[in-house]
């Protein structure tokens, strides 16, 4: 079990680390990282690029998180907790990739393949709400941030493990820490609002540049 779980991790994070965003951007002869905000996520690539390379980053993003917890559901069928730790993995490799000198996205499409894959009642309630929070508010890293919050209450009253919610409680210190640019420009009034299609953003900030990409 321990060689099998230690490989686990290990694809997880090698597949989290794929930077799909920055590839399909640069097919078109896009740096993703040094237009719009420099994120390298699914939101700034459709701002970037349009809704459809847009969504597919978003698409591939989710897989990064979705695949490593079902293989461990394979692998391990009666540890959940083990499931998180695969997608988790995988969220930290698209964080922090080694293709893109350790730095990467603030991690919210892959969190919610692994939530999808981990529990997937919890997964489908997070993303009503953060459905219902970016229609309501246009904020799509407020909404984001509502949806990881709510893992907790989710994962309550689905009765998951407490491994998995206190795994639910690191996740959401780790991708409010990633959002910290954001907080500071939702708090400043200054964070822009979400808008479907290809609208190049204001070039980021330095602070941004430090926090890495989305």
């Amino acid at each position: 079990m321990t060689m099998e779980l230690a490989l686990l991790l290990l694809g997880s994070y090698l597949l989290g680390s794929i930077p799909f965003g920055v590839l399909i951007a640069r097919a078109r002869g896009v740096d993703l990282m040094k237009v719009g905000s420099g994120n390298t996520g699914a939101t700034n690539a459709m701002r970037v690029l349009g809704k459809g390379p847009g969504f597919l980053v978003f698409v591939l993003d989710l897989l990064k998180g979705l695949i490593p917890p079902l293989v461990g559901r394979w692998l391990f069928p009666d540890r959940q907790e083990f499931w998180m730790f695969a997608g988790s993995m995988a969220i930290i490799g698209h964080s922090f990739s080694p293709f893109l000198k350790f730095k990467g996205g603030k991690g919210i499409s892959s969190a919610l393949g692994m939530t999808l894959g981990t529990s997937p009642l919890v997964a489908l309630s997070a993303f009503v709400l953060f459905s219902i929070s970016l229609g309501t508010t246009r904020y799509m890293s407020l909404a984001s941030m509502i949806a990881i919050v709510s893992t907790i209450p989710f994962g309550l009253l689905f009765k998951d493990s407490p491994w998995v919610i206190g795994g639910y409680s690191v996740m959401i210190l780790f991708i409010i820490y990633r959002h910290r640019a954001n907080i500071k420009r939702l708090r400043e009034g200054t964070e822009p609002k979400f808008k479907f299609g290809k609208t190049v953003e204001a070039p980021q900030t330095e602070e941004d540049e430090d926090q890495g990409a989305s």
